[in-house]
């Protein structure tokens, strides 16, 4: 596993919402406390046996089958089975009083991304996708631009830091079923990236 902190003033733009999906209840970074933080983690997968398409589909029609239950599992609350699209809305169930009610803001052949609704821990959105790397090797990342939604939520993330081991624990975990659902060997271990936006003020 390598991981990588760093400190800035400002950072990438947060992706746009985009036309058709509804704005309604979305809990954007403007409406979240504390810094901002834009997270990446990456894994190089090789030998695989899925194409990149083939990959994405597999985790569009069954999210839970690369996340990991213990911590978090979907629960389709609006639109159709199958395959997930633009619009359709998720309760991710967390141990504890931390359910996360997120809404498809994007789904495509090779990434889908999920906008935090009221409720949900973060404020702000985060992205899964996945592209070739040569002969059967494909590179998965998941990218992240959020704040904390209340000040509870920003002591423990931040300042005591436990919601965010945990929340590592979780997408090296998501990482490595996604390994495994693509019949492929990780490469070069886990990529964990963390950039610090501001000061939260």
């Amino acid at each position: 596993m390598h991981r990588h902190e760093v400190f800035s003033s400002s950072g990438p733009p947060l992706p746009e919402l985009p036309a058709g999906v509804s704005a309604e209840e979305v809990q954007g970074p403007g409406e979240g406390t504390g810094p901002l933080f834009h997270r990446r983690y990456r894994v190089r997968i090789r030998e695989c046996r899925l194409a990149a398409d083939e990959l994405m589909a597999a985790i569009q029609c069954r999210p839970n089958a690369t996340s990991p239950t213990t911590f978090a599992r979907f629960q389709r609350v609006d639109g159709g089975r199958g395959r997930l699209s633009a619009g359709d809305e998720f309760v991710v169930r967390m141990p504890g009083p931390w359910d996360g009610p997120v809404r498809v803001a994007h789904a495509g052949p090779r990434s889908f991304r999920l906008a935090t609704l009221t409720g949900h821990l973060e404020a702000g959105q985060i992205e899964f996708r996945v592209a070739p790397d040569g002969e059967r090797r494909l590179v998965f990342e998941i990218e992240s631009w959020a704040r904390s939604s209340t000040q509870l939520v920003n002591l423990l993330y931040d300042r005591l830091r436990m919601a965010k081991e945990v929340q590592a624990h979780m997408w090296i975990s998501f990482l490595e079923r996604v390994v495994r659902l693509s019949n492929g060997r990780m490469t070069g271990g886990i990529e964990m990236y963390t950039e610090r936006i501001g000061d939260g003020s």
